[in-house]
């Protein structure tokens, strides 16, 4: 019994000290993967930190020559000059002339800090250890590259109206000099361009030339495709079935245009006219005419009317008010030849 008892303790032991063992490993497990989570992303930042300084100590020692075209942020910005950030062991001075040929040009209206610049090194040093810069001859290379893009993509750009001549007016894009010709600065005639002096207008490129420095933009391109947006979305808000009254713009050999007001017209096809056959339009309607047309579809952004619906409409209701007098007139009839002798006339009493 005794012996029984020492190998039942000896097995309790055993396991305590396996459970024990376990505990002490699950422990040390869970301390070493927190340690690795804590000390990760110290060490990940240390790399990353030590990966920006080798970038930084990289572009320091990049070799830059007179000519060379550069990009840096703009870290200061003065009446005179604008300073900027180039990654190397120098700043970029962009003196005000050297900037923008563009009249009333103003480096603190138009330049802010942290805008990217693009720039020619034109001196290696100021006389003060900086880089002297033109954004001006830059321009003359990457300008022309961006304003073919813009062209090519049919990019809606804003341009400030700068000046005024005979045929049209001046504006600056990209520091390129911009022609707008009147005809082409809005949907309606313009004869006079001097209210349009300082005007802010969205345009398209339609000619773009560097070898003749030939920039010309049309701001009556965004201004159609406006309006034409703005009118099929009125016309989308029509109801088909609606009755609408109108007036006759003009009359084709094929039918009728029709003003119906909120600077909508829609066309009745000859067809559609009148219920009797007629060879042309002109037969049953003239210009400036007052109409009423049914609304037949809007497909295609195009509004279809019918006059001939409503004389239908007419006709059909006119010949329910006829048969329905030819009801009331019988009903009226039977009523007073129904007499009260005619009745007791019918009916036989026995003597």
């Amino acid at each position: 019994m005794a012996e029984e008892m020492t190998t039942q303790e000896a097995k309790e032991t055993t396991a305590a000290t396996a459970t024990e063992a376990a505990e002490t490993t699950a422990a040390a497990t869970e301390a070493a993967v927190t340690e690795a989570t804590e000390t990760a992303p110290a060490a990940t930042a240390e790399t990353e930190s030590m990966d920006d300084y080798k970038r930084e100590v990289e572009a320091s020692f990049r070799k830059l020559s007179e000519g060379d075209i550069i990009s840096g942020t703009v870290i200061a910005v003065t009446e005179e000059e604008v300073t900027l950030d180039l990654k190397y062991y120098a700043s970029g001075i962009i003196k005000a002339d050297q900037y923008s040929d563009e009249p009333g040009f103003n480096l603190l209206e138009s330049v802010h800090t942290g805008d990217t610049v693009e720039a020619t090194i034109i001196r290696m040093d100021d006389g003060e250890g900086n880089l002297l810069l033109s954004k001006k001859e830059a321009n003359d290379i990457l300008a022309w590259e961006k304003l073919n893009r813009y062209k090519e993509e049919n990019t809606t750009l804003k341009v400030r109206i700068k000046g005024i001549v005979p045929s049209g007016v001046i504006t600056y894009l990209e520091g390129i000099r911009a022609f707008i010709p009147a005809s082409h600065l809005s949907l309606d005639y313009v004869e006079d361009c001097n209210p349009w002096l300082g005007k802010e207008v969205e345009v398209r490129i339609i000619t773009v030339d560097k070898s003749k420095k030939k920039l010309v933009l049309s701001a009556k391109i965004v201004a159609r495709e406006k309006a034409e947006e703005e009118q099929n979305h009125k016309i989308a808000m029509l109801v088909p079935g609606t009755v609408v009254e109108g007036t006759v713009e003009s009359i084709m050999p094929y039918g009728a245009f029709v003003n119906i007001g909120n600077g909508l017209s829609g066309l009745v096809h000859i067809s559609q006219i009148c219920i009797r056959h007629i060879k042309t339009p002109k037969e049953v309607l003239e210009v400036g005419q007052n109409v009423k047309a049914k609304i037949l579809n809007t497909n295609d952004n195009k509004i279809s009317l019918s006059m001939r619906t409503l004389e239908d409409n007419t006709a059909e209701e006119k010949e329910d008010e006829d048969e329905s007098e030819s009801i009331r007139d019988y009903v009226s009839h039977e009523s007073a030849s129904t007499s009260l002798g005619s009745l007791l006339a019918n009916i036989k009493l026995d003597s």
